[in-house]
């Protein structure tokens, strides 16, 4: 049987999207209607907001913690969280979890890794992009990063938080981030990860100035990997 997936979910839309992926691109390997069976748990947005806006990574790994407590007693055997930024409190959670987790960026830098990729431009929230999720493990891959610059991380951040968490997607935004991709590509990146899982739902990889590292179905599609693993 396949193992039982829980996501640990944070924001409603990147949820929602890894949810989809992870019942809809398997029924090819499993059988038509078939998946492995998925639990997903999230403590409102809200609650996360104010220890991410603070530091406090205790109390972020709490609330996490608390969602895989409850997923892991109704049988999760693997746990994921479609949320870039709030890996930063990863290690806390993964030291006291009652389940093994699979890392978002792992996910993403092995993928990276795969293709041939040798310099990633990252965008996300502010936190994720000026944070430590990604470079340390990029660089254990031989792989380096660059972020955008300032300005850019401001407005990039508010588009996430006004407007994608939201279910807004709008048409200039979506051009604005094409423009902050082009600009890391200038500085030589060859891929850029769209580390906030709802980047995924603006950006259209056939009109994005890079390849894209889709940090959200890369996590479900390396979840489903572990989850039929004999």
């Amino acid at each position: 049987m396949p193992k039982h997936v829980g996501i640990v979910a944070c924001s409603a839309e990147g949820a929602a999207l890894c949810y989809r992926t992870l019942c809809g691109e398997v029924p090819a390997l499993m059988g038509e209607y078939m998946h492995p069976e998925v639990s997903l748990h999230t403590h409102p947005l809200g609650d996360y907001m104010e220890p991410i806006l603070s530091g406090n990574r205790e109390a972020v790994a709490g609330l996490m913690l608390s969602s895989a407590l409850k997923l892991a007693s109704i049988g999760a055997h693997i746990l994921i969280c479609p949320d870039n930024t709030i890996h930063d409190a990863f290690d806390i959670v993964a030291s006291q979890s009652p389940a093994p987790w699979i890392h978002i960026a792992r996910a993403v830098g092995e993928e990276a890794k795969s293709r041939g990729y040798k310099k990633l431009g990252i965008t996300g929230t502010k936190y994720l992009m000026t944070g430590p999720v990604y470079p340390g493990i990029l660089e254990k891959l031989g792989i380096s990063s660059e972020i955008p610059d300032a300005g850019d991380r401001e407005r990039i951040n508010t588009i996430i938080f006004e407007e994608l968490v939201n279910g807004i997607f709008r048409e200039e935004s979506r051009v604005y981030l094409n423009t902050v991709i082009q600009k890391l590509k200038d500085r030589g990146c060859d891929a850029v990860v769209l580390g906030c899982t709802e980047i995924p739902l603006l950006v259209d990889p056939d009109d994005c100035p890079l390849p894209v590292l889709d940090s959200t179905r890369l996590l479900a599609r390396a979840a489903l990997k572990e989850a039929l693993k004999e």
